[in-house]
């Protein structure tokens, strides 16, 4: 398998200045009535331009407090539908509706509900977890929605007489069953980026540089976990580096783009993305960028303020995702 995903080439896009383009963005939010948020994983230029920045947990709660009337999201369409969901009286705009994961694409509403009712036909007992990663449809078959920043915390809460069925992250859900103690139904999905981590070029890397810390997202394969120093989800990293005060180098294991807000918290520290240096120079590859998210530029957030387009809208199975959501995250 390639160490390098895909990317979105701009190559046929006529060149902008990025400072004119933040400019023109700024009149725009406030002629539009428009908030923008971001997650960790698109461009550092898009989160500097943003009103909230975080993860998918922090970022779903942000979108409640939103006082503007326009919401754009900078991130993947499941982000999009999470954010109208919670706040349907607004409008919820999104740079690229391509914009999509892995993650829930590995995990159709139809395929899920099928399985469900296999299980019930078994006469199994259980609860449905899934993780926000997934589409609004599949959200409205689910009793929990968890992020990474509280997955434990509510799966250690269920009743212990119910399995549970956790969908779609195999490998979130096989590391939730080691911290929590609790076997699981597990969906064989897994996120593209996370997924192609090489653990030979992340020992290569921690060998090269024996006083780093390793950091990694739960969403990575077991044996990248194995020989990880922390386990946490983007905010959870964020937090922990910051709790360090020796200047330190991390071997960062998530996406790329997740090196700015670990910046903007410790510019004490030196951060390197997996698989780390590549080379006897030093050189480094920032290999695991998510083409979904690189879809967001600030071309397309301008364009979409500018258009009001495209737009998520309301749908009617988001009324019982509603119920899941706000009762999981809020």
């Amino acid at each position: 398998m390639s160490s390098v995903l895909p990317t979105i080439s701009s190559a046929d896009a006529p060149y902008e200045d990025p400072l004119d383009l933040m400019d023109e963005i700024d009149r725009l939010k406030a002629e539009k009535d428009a908030s923008i948020l971001a997650h960790y994983y698109v461009d550092g230029e898009i989160q500097d331009i943003a009103d909230f920045n975080g993860d998918s947990l922090q970022l779903a709660r942000d979108a409640t407090k939103v006082t503007t009337s326009t919401i754009v999201f900078a991130g993947v369409h499941f982000m999009g539908e999470s954010a109208k969901i919670l706040n349907p009286e607004k409008r919820v705009l999104v740079p690229d509706l391509l914009a999509g994961c892995s993650l829930a694409e590995s995990c159709p509403a139809d395929k899920l509900a099928a399985y469900q009712q296999k299980l019930r036909d078994e006469g199994r007992d259980f609860l449905t977890v899934a993780y926000i990663n997934t589409s609004a449809a599949v959200k409205s078959l689910t009793d929990w929605i968890v992020t990474s920043g509280n997955a434990r915390e509510i799966i250690e809460k269920l009743p212990e007489d119910k399995e549970i069925l956790f969908v779609p992250d195999q490998h979130l859900g096989r590391y939730l069953e080691e911290v929590s103690g609790r076997k699981m139904i597990l969906w064989p999905g897994a996120c593209m980026v996370h997924e192609i981590f090489s653990v030979q070029d992340l020992l290569r890397a921690k060998r090269n540089n024996p006083e780093s810390i390793v950091i990694s997202h739960p969403e990575c394969p077991h044996s990248i976990l194995e020989v990880s120093d922390f386990i946490g989800g983007t905010e959870k990293m964020r937090k922990y580096v910051a709790s360090i005060e020796k200047p330190t180098k991390f071997l960062v294991a998530t996406e790329a783009n997740m090196i700015h807000p670990l910046q903007l918290a410790a510019p004490h520290h030196e951060f390197v993305p997996v698989p780390g240096i590549m080379t006897s120079t030093g050189e480094t590859c920032a290999c695991n960028r998510c083409p979904h998210m690189a879809r967001n530029t600030l071309a397309k957030v301008r364009d979409c303020l500018k258009y009001g387009q495209p737009e998520i809208t309301w749908q009617p199975y988001f009324e019982k995702a509603q119920e899941v959501l706000t009762r999981s995250l809020l």
